[in-house]
């Protein structure tokens, strides 16, 4: 759908700050099923963390994420979605070498534009539910640039600039035709 816009990228380069803004400003946004997941874990029984079992936790993303897109669908003008769907099964599709990228690619349609946030080191913090480095961030950013326009996506890097400025840059994109 083209009113169903994902911002990816670089984990720890402000993706979930711009999506607190975009909900500020009025705007529908998914936020990130990983972090979901990764919080439920932690409360729990901690089984299906990425450091400990990466596929069982990425089969829970795309499960969530297919859940998040059903919902979605019924929220009105556009959605924007922290992660989800495409970028779990990249990294399942990495991991695994099944075709569950291209599988899922064909079964929902996003906005022709992917918006992407740069490895930005100044901001990057690991925390109880970031436990990778910035090596591991980076080489995730390199396979969603490859494989985004592999599915026919254009990438737009987002400007590393304020969350207001960075917010400004994607409305203005998203609001050309």
């Amino acid at each position: 759908m083209d009113r169903f816009i994902i911002i990816s990228g670089c984990s720890g380069g402000g993706k979930s700050t711009l999506l607190e803004e975009l909900a500020r400003r009025g705007f529908s946004v998914i936020e990130e099923p990983g972090r979901r997941i990764v919080a439920a874990e932690l409360a729990g029984d901690g089984k299906a963390l990425p450091w400990l079992d990466a596929e069982t936790f990425l089969r829970k993303a795309i499960a969530l994420s297919l859940e998040d897109l059903q919902r979605a669908s019924a929220l009105p003008g556009r959605v924007f979605f922290d992660r989800g769907l495409l970028d779990a099964a990249s990294a399942l599709a990495a991991m695994s070498g099944e075709p569950v990228l291209q599988q899922f690619a064909g079964q929902w349609q996003f906005h022709a534009q992917v918006f992407l946030t740069p490895p930005w080191p100044e901001i990057y913090r690991q925390d109880a539910e970031r436990q990778h480095g910035l090596d591991a961030a980076v080489e995730e950013y390199e396979r969603l640039l490859r494989d985004y326009p592999a599915l026919g996506y254009e990438v737009v890097e987002l400007p590393k600039v304020s969350v207001g400025e960075r917010a400004d840059f994607l409305l203005d994109r998203v609001a050309q035709p």
